[in-house]
């Protein structure tokens, strides 16, 4: 079952027990001709569970981007073996292309498609739009990439540059 809602939030939210937040995000480096892609997968408490920082392909655009790093981000969260996701990000567009069962007939269809493959193969999906004050962590994991030459992985631990985000989130609850 895949829902989606709109959320008007500036700020995190937990998820229900038993089911996890995956948010993504994307930062596109024209210079450089490569985008970031940022991911964390919290629990309901807050807690990070994984959490990456990847190097993306350079994108046309910033709804290319983002398709790019909600894919990204959705193959890392199965292979780390996460399948009750509350999926979050925050182009509008991109939470409404994904959570559709329209067909997408745009040059990004075959992305969204990937996209609406890996949500249905979970075990329980939700897509939420949020804005960017409720992406903090992920934004600054995408930023992050600028310099990496290296995807960056964190398991049940929380990125070191994104412990003021993560403080500032559950502070507010």
């Amino acid at each position: 079952m895949v829902r989606n809602e709109q959320i008007i939030s500036d700020q995190w939210q937990p998820s229900p027990p038993n089911v996890y937040k995956l948010f993504f995000d994307d930062a596109v480096f024209s210079g450089l001709n490569r985008t970031g892609i940022g991911t964390i997968i919290r629990n309901d408490k807050g807690e990070v569970m994984a959490a990456m920082s990847a190097v993306g392909p350079s994108a046309k655009n910033s709804e290319e981007a983002e398709l790019m790093a909600c894919r990204r981000s959705l193959e890392f969260a199965v292979d780390a073996g996460f399948s009750s996701l509350i999926i979050e990000g925050d182009n509008a567009n991109v939470i409404q292309a994904i959570s559709s069962s329209l067909p997408n007939n745009s040059f990004l269809g075959c992305v969204v498609d990937d996209i609406r493959h890996l949500i249905h193969g979970l075990s329980w999906a939700r897509t939420n739009q949020i804005r960017r004050g409720g992406n903090t962590v992920a934004h600054v994991l995408a930023q992050f990439a600028r310099n990496l030459d290296k995807d960056l992985v964190w398991i049940e631990d929380s990125p070191p540059l994104t412990l003021v985000a993560l403080f500032h989130d559950v502070s507010l609850l």
